[in-house]
């Protein structure tokens, strides 16, 4: 299996949904932002988190592609804006001393 950083960069999105979650990911605060977007109770570590936020957004993702009128542009712009802060949260960690 590919790791998550690989599996991240290989995503294909619309250019501008990309720029406004990259946008959005400046300010992001993982207790405010994941908890809202994973629903309450004990955050997991950004690995787990990443991973269960890959699985909702390849789902919004499916249903944007399928022009299905329950997708929402809001959600799945506050699952890409959480998938890059939790991306960051994990390079960080790979990267710090131990």
């Amino acid at each position: 299996m590919q790791d998550l950083m690989t599996m991240l960069s290989t995503l294909r999105r619309p250019r501008l949904l990309i720029r406004a979650a990259r946008f959005g990911a400046q300010d992001y605060n993982r207790d405010r932002h994941l908890q809202r977007v994973l629903g309450y109770g004990a955050l997991p570590r950004p690995a787990a988190a990443l991973m269960r936020l890959m699985e909702l957004e390849r789902g919004l993702d499916d249903q944007r592609k399928q022009e299905d009128a329950g997708y929402s542009l809001t959600r799945h712009l506050d699952l890409l804006i959480a998938m890059m802060g939790e991306a960051q949260l994990l390079a960080a960690s790979r990267t710090a001393p131990e």
